[in-house]
């Protein structure tokens, strides 16, 4: 006997979300088998025998298959074969399956939620040569056409052999990363090196930035103020530890540079805010914390970054003027914390030969706000 159970995805928003088609395989069903959460979307007038899962869930095939031949249904969450209940009973009963209707699931929930499906049909391309320039030429780039209709259709290549053509507008991109020798990883640890970022040379520089980012210690879902943010190097490298971030900064060329550095890094939802602390900060979401990477001796900077700070927030200041460690020295009398000062040498030619030249010494202020 085949074709008597059917399995029907149910998203949150229960029955008013199905299909005519699912609707009429729930309105139907001699016995309805799911969840406590699926079964109680179901009215209780509906005549339908139900069936709760077994525990453990092995139990339940026994259940099932005692009613083979009746009109089962199986209520199961989003799409039932995307490593759901309808994959597991494909597995013990695929004979039995008549019909499979899938609700959106997780994934791609969360893929329209994230948006990471593609713009338009170059888009591909455009993945495949950014792949291609970064050193991962060899990853298999995947394209997939118009899923689930009659023209649904599939293209695969290497990045480095895509080429410039397009696919169509309605396309979901699948990359397989292979990294060909010497190309550049980046890892989410702190401390990325400088020629990763697009900068003018004015930047808090790798060893000096893996010391701020460990002393700003960021955990996931804090916000960050990124005061003069310049190319956007600290706010980036928050980022990358799965936070959130505002970068303020006057300059109109170094914040198109902190835009073009947090899409290339993996960051685009950076938020650019153009202005001069303080005036600039006001409306923005009270930060976690905040890292001011110079001009802390402005009028009114610290109270305003000091008065929107969170109880329990961290303030980071670097300086490398005289003017600055005068202005710091005042501010950790007042509020304590902690002045630390960070000397880092590079080393680099000397004619033939090789010596050790200094970076300009950072004085460093860390502050915990009770």
């Amino acid at each position: 006997m085949s074709g008597w159970l059917n399995i029907v995805g149910i998203g949150e928003d229960g029955l008013d979300g199905l299909s005519p088609a699912a609707r009429a395989l729930v309105d139907t069903a001699e016995i309805l088998v799911g969840g406590e959460r699926h079964l109680a979307m179901i009215p209780a007038d509906h005549p339908a025998e139900r069936l709760h899962w077994g525990k453990p869930f092995d139990d339940s095939f026994a259940s099932i298959e005692a009613h083979a031949g009746r009109r089962v249904t199986v209520l199961t969450t989003g799409d039932p074969m995307y490593f759901g209940a309808g994959a597991v009973l494909s597995r013990r009963m695929k004979d039995a399956i008549a019909t499979v209707i899938p609700a959106p699931g997780a994934f791609s929930l969360a893929a329209s939620r994230m948006r990471i499906l593609a713009n338009d049909g170059n888009t591909p391309a455009r993945i495949a040569g950014m792949l291609a320039a970064r050193g991962f030429g060899d990853s298999r780039v995947t394209a997939l056409e118009h899923m689930g209709g009659p023209r649904e259709n599939r293209h695969e290549a290497l990045a480095k052999d895509w080429g410039d053509g397009p696919v169509a507008d309605l396309n979901t991109v699948a990359v397989e990363c292979v990294a060909a020798p010497g190309a550049q990883a980046l890892s989410r640890v702190a401390g990325l090196p400088d020629d990763a970022f697009e900068h003018d040379g004015k930047m808090t520089k790798r060893e000096v930035r893996a010391a701020t980012l460990a002393a700003l210690a960021p955990l996931p879902g804090q916000l960050l103020w990124d005061v003069g943010a310049g190319c956007g190097s600290v706010a980036i490298e928050w980022m990358r530890a799965d936070g959130c971030a505002i970068g303020i900064e006057n300059n109109p060329d170094r914040m198109a540079m902190a835009a073009r550095n947090a899409a290339l890094l993996g960051v685009p939802d950076l938020k650019l805010v153009a202005g001069e602390a303080p005036a600039a900060l006001q409306g923005l979401d009270a930060p976690d914390a905040v890292f001011v990477g110079g001009g802390i001796g402005t009028d009114g900077l610290f109270e305003a970054c000091w008065d929107a700070l969170r109880s329990g927030g961290k303030l980071i200041v670097n300086t490398v003027t005289i003017e600055g460690e005068a202005a710091l020295a005042g501010l950790h009398r007042e509020h304590g914390g902690e002045l630390v000062r960070l000397s880092i040498s590079r080393l680099s030619p000397v004619g033939k030969l090789h010596g050790w030249r200094p970076l300009m010494t950072v004085t460093q202020w860390q502050v915990t706000k009770a």
